[in-house]
């Protein structure tokens, strides 16, 4: 089955050790079962030592230890796994993170995952528009082109560089008919504070947001990272309208999402715009909304009304 990706997605490589946000920490490591059978069979110590870390409860993972660290994740933050077997013997979340995949009929989308810094990095600094490579004239169902050619028009939308970036996001919202709601800095604030968080930091920037009756305007030079970051949301969520069919709810996730990174952004940043805040805070946005099913269930829900 053929790949399509994004134009930036073959520049993504693993930082590994340099990694300050590592996804073996924190996160609890499934194994697939082909994975958990090959385990059984590693001989010598090693081998014993990967059976004496799995669990078999429900699904098999590894057991985490203390901090939440996987336990191959050694003093250097490398996995002793690749270490030991190489990168083949991976578990297939582990050989996939951070990216994901969005399957159709004849083909498989991939993309980056932006909880990794290495991704948000990458998706981030791009100043070339956001494109799609292998993309083809394939014999879609109805419902796919559908999806397809909202999608593109969605893009065509962001990707207007002769408009500020808040025309181009107004114009999504008239042309397709959808208001995004007003709240002001509290109540934003209030709503995601009302979800699952993982990290302390983010609860401490919500509260510092819900302490902000106004906010610095968005300098123009975050209109490219932003458009960068609301194609990556696009891109990401609006085909999971083909299950659920909330293609309006998808679109206003993908615009809060942007929103919701930009006003912090513009609590930190108070002083000048920094890329390595705005990486920052869009991989924290992403674990903490984008990698919990029930936070953006939540939100999906939440923008029905």
């Amino acid at each position: 089955m053929k790949t399509v990706f994004p134009n930036y997605y073959p520049d993504f490589q693993c930082i590994a050790g340099a990694c300050r946000h590592s996804c073996c920490i924190g996160w609890e490591i499934d194994i697939d079962e082909e994975t958990c059978q090959c385990y059984q069979n590693i001989p010598g110590g090693f081998g014993d030592r990967l059976r004496e870390n799995i669990s078999r409860e429900t699904i098999p993972h590894f057991i985490l230890g203390e901090g939440e660290r996987c336990p191959f994740l050694n003093r250097d933050n490398l996995c002793d796994i690749i270490l030991e077997l190489g990168e083949n013997a991976l578990c297939q979340i582990c050989t996939d993170h951070p990216r994901f995949r969005n399957f159709y009929t004849d083909f498989t989308e991939v993309g980056l995952g932006l909880c990794c810094e290495a991704a948000a990095e990458i998706i981030l600094k791009q100043t070339e528009p956001f494109s799609l490579i292998g993309m083809e004239n394939f014999n879609l169902p109805e419902e796919e082109a559908m999806l397809f050619s909202l999608r593109e028009h969605l893009f065509e939308l962001v990707q207007n560089r002769t408009l500020p970036l808040l025309e181009r996001i107004q114009n999504i919202q008239s042309q397709y008919l959808i208001a995004f709601p007003k709240k002001t800095n509290r109540e934003w604030a209030e709503l995601f504070l009302s979800l699952d968080r993982l990290e302390e930091k983010w609860g401490e920037l919500l509260v510092g947001l819900s302490q902000k009756d106004t906010l610095p305007p968005m300098p123009k030079e975050w209109d490219i990272p932003m458009e960068q970051l609301l194609c990556y949301f696009l891109y990401r969520h609006l085909p999971g309208g083909l299950d659920d069919g909330k293609y309006r709810e998808r679109i206003l996730f993908s615009l809060l999402g942007v929103f919701m990174i930009a006003a912090i952004c513009r609590l930190v940043c108070a002083d000048g715009f920094t890329m390595e805040n705005l990486v920052e805070i869009a991989r924290m946005y992403s674990s903490e909304i984008e990698y919990s099913e029930e936070n953006t269930a939540a939100l999906l829900e939440w923008l029905k009304q």
